[in-house]
């Protein structure tokens, strides 16, 4: 009766040490195929495939990113956009402001506003900055 022969399974780790020693040409393939126990032509395989492989190592460390991965979901944009647009809208209903959004209102009286808030009972209060070299008037 012959035995049967079961086939080796070599990890990646291993297929790389062993094709990185025969690019680095200090061995012949068959001194490191002896040397770990593969064929000579299994070592000139590796070698080969990490030859070829190596340009993809450094593919998209830099440069343009590609368009898909720089856009987020849809359902995150339409509601970044639906809140733009209640916003518009209720900048564009506030008492005052005839149209205009409450920075254009203060910056023709010389103020500088921070972004309005509204409290509860109290209606919208927006926080004034009155400049330092303006008077009173009154």
């Amino acid at each position: 009766m012959s035995e049967t022969k079961v086939r080796k399974s070599h990890s990646a780790e291993f297929k790389a040490k062993v094709g990185l020693e025969a690019l680095r040409g200090v061995k012949t393939i068959n001194e490191i195929g002896k040397e770990y126990g593969v064929h000579p032509v299994t070592v000139g395989e590796w070698k080969k495939e990490i030859q070829e492989q190596a340009k993809t190592l450094f593919e998209g460390k830099r440069g343009p990113k590609p368009a898909a991965a720089e856009h987020k979901d849809p359902e995150a944009l339409f509601s970044e956009i639906g809140k733009l647009k209640m916003e518009l809208d209720w900048l564009k209903k506030s008492p005052g402001s005839a149209g205009r959004n409450a920075a254009e209102v203060g910056r023709e009286r010389g103020r500088s506003f921070n972004k309005p808030t509204m409290r509860p009972g109290r209606g919208l209060q927006v926080n004034a900055v009155l400049p330092s070299t303006s008077q009173n008037d009154g």
